[in-house]
């Protein structure tokens, strides 16, 4: 069965660090956009950031995580990477990977619009 495991989530104070892991499992990832969303309770989902398929030229990041968090690729580990840095409350959230079927070469985008095929999300909560 196809899919895509986000894992790495947890509990951690502001200012510290957690590392996402989305993982796909039934299929490579060598040829596939990955983008990250999050979401909190009682607001929208909001894309977080994105890496285009293969060598992942191009990486987009929201405003409120730029400077933060670092988005990578492993294709022979068949894994994207949230590297998620100087975490503030407001990141709380559950956060989802998705990835798009259509061919998209070099590309990715930040709206949910463009992705058609989603984990199921690892939480992250950023409190004292």
């Amino acid at each position: 069965q196809s899919r895509l495991v986000e894992s790495g989530g947890g509990l951690v104070q502001p200012g510290g660090s957690l590392r996402l892991s989305c993982a796909t499992s039934g299929f490579g990832l060598l040829g596939l956009p990955i983008g990250w969303f999050r979401q909190a309770p009682g607001k929208e989902r909001e894309g977080v950031s994105c890496i285009s398929d293969r060598a992942g030229t191009m990486t987009l990041y929201a405003d409120s995580v730029k400077g933060r968090f670092t988005i990578s690729r492993d294709n022979t580990k068949n894994t994207v990477y949230l590297q998620m840095n100087s975490l503030k409350p407001e990141d709380t959230g559950t956060y989802y990977c998705a990835t798009r079927s259509l061919s998209s070469p070099d590309l990715c985008a930040l709206d949910e619009g463009y992705y058609d095929f989603w984990g199921q999300g690892t939480q992250v909560t950023v409190s004292s």
